[in-house]
């Protein structure tokens, strides 16, 4: 699947935190969005893991962009959230990877291979500064 409900909290997230003053902490983030507290503390501990969060500890404690907007693709976050880069086929990377003993004769598999090449240039050029003009 290309953009799970990770993909998406996160995406929400970065957005509200974007728009913040001051870092936000995973409990007023997931009563904002509606979101399982425990869920998004995964998904923004991610974010902060791949240096796309600061992540503040204490009373005032939170996270935060850690990059400007524009510097934020959303190839990243949703390979970041999803441990893997987001496919639109559950199929191999390449014929000479592909568990099938036809694969040789697959006759999809080129076409599926460029349409992935396409979302993923997408993606990469979608920054969240393109998201919070729209």
């Amino acid at each position: 699947m290309l953009i799970t409900r990770a993909s998406e909290y996160a995406i929400l997230s970065l957005i509200l935190l974007s728009k913040a003053e001051s870092p936000m902490d995973s409990d007023t983030l997931s009563r904002e969005l509606s979101i399982s507290k425990s869920f998004l503390a995964k998904i923004l501990q991610s974010l902060a893991k791949a240096q796309i969060l600061n992540s503040y500890k204490g009373v005032n404690g939170g996270f935060a962009l850690k990059k400007e907007p524009q510097d934020i693709n959303m190839l990243e976050v949703a390979s970041c959230v999803e441990g893997k880069a987001p496919a639109v086929f559950e199929c191999a990377p390449s014929l000479e990877d592909c568990p099938s003993e036809k694969a040789s004769t697959c006759s999809i598999w080129p076409f599926l291979h460029k349409l992935q090449g396409k979302i993923d240039l997408f993606l990469a050029n979608l920054t969240l500064a393109d998201l919070l003009n729209d």
